[in-house]
């Protein structure tokens, strides 16, 4: 079993492989070398008014963290929010999602060092900490404690895997999830998975990201998109990670009607000249996003190489292939696509949407396809029968809908939290 002491050791004999790593990651991504100082703790300096923080490591959990961080920006006028990521990409779309708004900061969490931990807390003075989905880091957790300070997990999911992982740290991982003040899962599943953890009496409250709210902005640009296409079908695949691409490209050549498009969009922008490569290698006839030339009658592929507009992506579709769910990668969110009416189709490996992905196939929103190959066959046949598509798309809004509700129960147990006596009184 490892203790905090030598997991602490361990960080630091490992800082001159993270200093690497971040040298790599700036090949494609620039943006990992700036704002170093963050990385060890220099949060922005606290005014008069303290913040909530809430911690979203990247675009995903920044993205479903959205109606969040709008409830609490309505119920407490006066409190700042602070954002915390660990990626670039994370930080960029608090920029896209909140950027508008000056009550709401961004800056990197630290590396799970005590003393990078304490000097961020101590710095930040949040009145409150809000961790999204997954990040547990037993140093912060310890820092939050020194700090009598009260920390929630919002949205929190454990797959089965990440749960094995967990318990072989022993009493690490069960001090790390024994030190939040509550712990809000999606699903019974992973609330049984993080009470094994160490977490006290988990409360199911379902998944924030049911309750988007569809950007109207966003919702006209896609009807721009879908005008471009001059009525020909389209095929998207969404979030499409890398050892994906390839067999999608070649399933589609072989597979769909010469005049369907399909717009690809990988979930990793630092990948977009590689999978831009790809593409030509295929033979495919192509065009980029970022280009602003539009679609032309001759365009096969679209590539959506752009940040922040998968809302208006999805609304140009007729059918969505879930990307991350082709390997054994957990899949991506599938929700956004539901809510806006369009047939989903996901591959075999969905573990860290297990029961969205489940009940979105039983109500009849969404197709599970064996391999790249078959969800090509399948989504073929879809165009071909608007009527199936009709109600599958209906099935997804209406499921969506039934969804909704998570941010309304977070908000109340954050109230509970900052009412609670025996915590105000640690942070007078």
């Amino acid at each position: 079993m490892i203790g905090r002491a030598l997991y602490t050791l361990l960080w630091h004999l490992a800082l001159p492989l993270v200093g690497l790593r971040l040298l790599w990651r700036a090949r494609r991504q620039p943006e990992y070398l700036q704002q170093l100082g963050e990385r060890f703790g220099a949060a922005p300096l606290a005014g008069e008014a303290r913040p909530i923080w809430l911690h979203a490591v990247s675009v995903g959990e920044t993205r479903a963290a959205q109606p969040l961080v709008k409830a609490l920006r309505a119920a407490y006028p006066d409190t700042p929010i602070l954002l915390t990521h660990m990626t670039p990409t994370g930080r960029a779309t608090a920029q896209e999602l909140f950027g508008q708004d000056a009550r709401v900061t961004s800056c990197y969490l630290p590396y799970d060092l005590p003393w990078a931990m304490r000097r961020f807390l101590r710095r930040a003075r949040p009145r409150l900490g809000i961790v999204m989905e997954t990040e547990v880091w037993p140093n912060l957790m310890a820092a939050c404690r020194e700090e009598a300070l009260p920390v929630l997990l919002a949205n929190a999911r454990l797959s089965e895997r990440s749960a094995r992982g967990y318990l072989r740290l022993g009493r690490l991982a069960r001090q790390a999830y024994g030190g939040f003040a509550a712990v809000l899962a999606q699903t019974i599943d992973d609330a049984q998975r993080l009470a094994a953890c160490g977490a006290h009496a988990p409360q199911v409250l379902g998944n924030l990201k049911f309750d988007l709210s569809i950007d109207p902005a966003k919702a006209a640009l896609g009807d721009d998109f879908r005008a471009m296409t001059n009525g020909r079908p389209v095929i998207l695949a969404a979030s499409t990670r890398e050892g994906e691409e390839a067999p999608l490209l070649n399933a589609f050549a072989r597979h769909a009607p010469a005049d369907a498009l399909l717009v690809l969009v990988p979930r990793h922008p630092q990948r977009f000249d590689e999978v831009a490569g790809l593409i030509a290698e295929q033979g495919l006839r192509f065009a980029r996003r970022s280009a602003g030339n539009g679609i032309s009658t001759d365009t096969r592929v679209w590539l959506g190489d752009s940040m922040g507009e998968m809302l208006a992506y999805t609304r140009m579709a007729d059918v969505a292939i879930i990307g991350g769910s082709w390997l054994p990668l957990g899949g991506q969110n599938l929700i956004e696509a539901c809510a806006l009416g369009v047939p989903v189709l996901l591959g075999p490996h969905t573990f860290n949407f297990t029961e969205a992905s489940e009940k979105a196939i039983a109500a009849g929103a969404a197709l599970r396809c064996p391999d790249l190959d078959a969800a090509l066959r399948l989504s073929t046949e879809l165009l071909a029968n608007p009527t199936r598509r009709q109600t599958m798309g209906q099935a997804g809004t209406t499921f969506a809908t039934a969804n909704q509700g998570a941010t309304a129960r977070t908000m109340a147990v954050v109230a509970g939290l900052l009412k609670d006596r025996s915590w105000t009184a640690c942070l007078s």
